[in-house]
């Protein structure tokens, strides 16, 4: 755990807040600082909120109207069924999967996900942590898991299986988890090699074809390894 906590690298928090008849989740990371509040009542969700605060794309806010479309009059449990994610911001789409797998939970949960730059095994450390509690750690490279042993090889892009092969409480954080470590790639990418999005798979809102061609990148990068502050901690991110 001191490795990943005393090394330099990527940084990804989420919390959800569940209430009466209405649950917030919030993502941050050096790319994104997102919200959704989703309103139900009868496991339904009757209106869905989106905020983007931070996000790297000039198209991204599109997508917003999208998922509150979307989800409005979805039952909470068809949440993670609903629609194609590939045609919606995937981290608002996460935020409001998220939300629904907790709205009827009686506390607040937060998880934070760590992941290290490569070293000079070229090797990135990666865990998630749930309230401060760490519940998975695996080593990468070159977008191939080298260890734990049982997975050693497998590509980030092909754990599906052995995710499902987990039991439930640990198949929600390493979903998150294998997302956050492809994300902090982002990190060692030059940025000319990532301000194109016409040259990106067609994997989110911005990334589709008649999107893609008009998108430019934007947003401020935070390394929250290097600031004071941890991703949503600042006041105006606070529940």
């Amino acid at each position: 755990m001191a490795a990943v906590d005393d090394r330099p690298g990527f940084r990804r928090r989420f919390r959800v807040e569940p209430e009466p008849g209405c649950v917030r989740t919030a993502v941050e990371d050096d790319y994104h600082c997102m919200a959704v509040t989703v309103h139900h009542a009868g496991g339904v969700a009757h209106q869905v909120n989106a905020e983007m605060i931070r996000a790297p794309w000039t198209t991204c806010p599109g997508a917003v109207d999208a998922l509150q479309q979307a989800f409005a009059g979805v039952p909470l449990a068809d949440f993670a069924r609903h629609g194609d994610k590939t045609t919606h911001c995937t981290h608002l789409y996460d935020l409001a999967v998220l939300g629904a797998a907790h709205a009827f939970d009686d506390r607040p949960v937060v998880y934070d996900i760590l992941v290290s730059d490569p070293g000079d095994d070229g090797a990135r450390h990666a865990e998630i942590r749930r309230d401060g509690e760490a519940l998975l750690a695996w080593s990468e490279a070159g977008f191939h898991i080298r260890t734990p042993e049982d997975i050693a090889g497998t590509r980030l892009d092909k754990l599906g299986r052995w995710i499902d092969a987990q039991e439930p409480s640990l198949r929600e954080p390493a979903r998150l988890l294998r997302w956050g470590n492809m994300i902090a790639h982002g990190r060692t990418r030059p940025m000319e090699q990532q301000s194109d999005a016409s040259r990106m798979p067609p994997t989110c809102f911005t990334f589709q074809p008649d999107r893609a061609r008009r998108a430019r990148r934007v947003g401020e990068i935070r390394d929250f390894t290097r600031i004071a502050a941890q991703p949503l901690e600042e006041p105006r991110y606070a529940p």
